[in-house]
């Protein structure tokens, strides 16, 4: 069977930067972060953390209806927004939008957590759901922003929502890359969306992964660094419009980058350790369906949380395949880690790097982790020809995922 090349042609971003993708682009070339000290969460017991990247504020009364929005939680008004953004970048008609032709995979971590909250609230003290909206379990369910996604923009076709945590978008990105590759779809909108709740924080703190630098939130999280001390969690959305290199040359529109292979692999080690040799299993096998070798990697965008183990392994991964003459970077300094958005948004800046030939460095790297420093880790911003690149993302679960991204003269 021949299959169709796929090809990026939209870009849709709500970030800790605020709404759009220029917003994104712009606070992560300027070098600023999107975290903060989230004052409330100190009355919270027990949580010692109380950082997040939240998305700043902005009225979604005037963004989207109201019969939306009565569906829809904070992580799913961040995935329509995006959607949107993303369609309109990609210059899709309605037509194109309600043909039956183009579906959705956007993925969560959840659904809502502030639905949730909301939900358990009225419900727990007396066991009584009277006081419950209707709109509630569209907002708490696990593909919810899939599903108002696809409402707001009239979606017929294909409808995905993994939930595989921090690899959500990039599970999302994979699937919606084979649809197109197979015909299944003409156009998918693909992606993830999460929102700052301090019970994902919390979920972290449980488990010792999240930063507790509350006071000085500028400086956390940091990748890759010697005195790194956890994730800091952030919100937003990533949406891409994916479709075949020929439906995109007959329509003339712009080509962001080619997608060459997906790797998607399990390992069945440990449900929250991460392993070098599984994330070097899907970094492999992204480059082996890509058709190309390690050497023509000209950049690794590394999932890279800034927690201990997960920074280690992936270095000892990316140094496995690909050994140590490869810039790599991390951009959750810029913006936390945005979980079921993460390989999307990331994504978004990796695309636009690749439009400017420069490099972006992980903030907050100031002292490299000597068992990080087999590869060769990103201090300074560079101007680089950057043609090929690699995307990981990886997830507690045993999930590993990695995307090979070529640029189209």
């Amino acid at each position: 069977m021949l299959m169709n090349r796929v090809v990026i042609t939209g870009r849709g971003a709500v970030s800790p930067f605020g709404l759009g993708v220029p917003a994104l682009t712009d606070g992560i070339w300027q070098g600023l972060t999107g975290v903060r000290h989230m004052e409330s969460w100190a009355e919270i017991g027990g949580l010692k953390s109380h950082l997040a990247a939240p998305a700043p504020p902005f009225n979604a009364k005037k963004l989207l209806p109201r019969p939306l929005r009565r569906t829809m939680g904070r992580t799913a008004v961040f995935a329509a927004l995006a959607a949107k953004e993303a369609a309109n970048d990609a210059k899709l008609s309605q037509v194109d939008l309600s043909s039956g032709l183009t579906g959705a995979a956007i993925g969560s971590t959840t659904g809502s957590p502030a639905a949730y909250e909301d939900f358990y609230q009225a419900y727990l003290p007396e066991k009584e759901i009277g006081r419950i909206k209707s709109g509630e379990f569209f907002k708490m369910m696990s593909h919810s922003c899939s599903a108002n996604v696809c409402l707001a923009l009239g979606l017929k076709g294909e409808q995905w929502a993994p939930a595989s945590a921090c690899t959500s978008a990039a599970q999302a990105i994979g699937l919606g890359y084979m649809l197109i590759q197979t015909g299944r779809q003409k156009f998918m909108l693909c992606g993830g969306s999460d929102e700052v709740h301090q019970s994902v924080t919390g979920v972290f703190d449980v488990v010792k992964a999240a930063s507790n630098k509350n006071s000085t939130p500028d400086l956390t999280p940091s990748p890759f660094d010697l005195d790194r001390d956890g994730v800091v969690c952030g919100e937003g959305s990533g949406i891409l419009v994916l479709e075949s290199y020929d439906s995109a040359v007959a329509r003339g529109a712009r080509i962001y980058c080619e997608i060459l292979g997906f790797g998607n692999v399990n390992d069945n080690e440990h449900i929250a350790n991460p392993h070098e040799g599984a994330m070097a299993r899907a970094i492999n096998s992204c480059l082996a369906e890509a058709g190309i070798s390690p050497s023509d990697i000209d950049y690794v965008n590394a999932h890279a949380t800034g927690t201990e183990q997960g920074d280690i392994a992936e270095a000892a991964a990316i140094h496995i395949v690909l050994g140590n003459n490869t810039p790599v970077s991390s951009l959750k300094g810029h913006i936390g880690h945005t979980l079921g958005a993460a390989g999307s948004l990331e994504t978004i800046a990796v695309l636009e790097m690749m439009k400017r030939q420069e490099l972006i460095p992980t903030r907050n790297l100031v002292n490299p982790d000597p068992q990080c420093g087999q590869i060769d880790l990103l201090l300074d911003k560079k101007k680089k020809t950057i043609d090929t690149v690699l995307k990981n993302n990886f997830a507690l679960g045993g999930v590993n995922t990695a995307l090979v991204l070529r640029r189209v003269p």
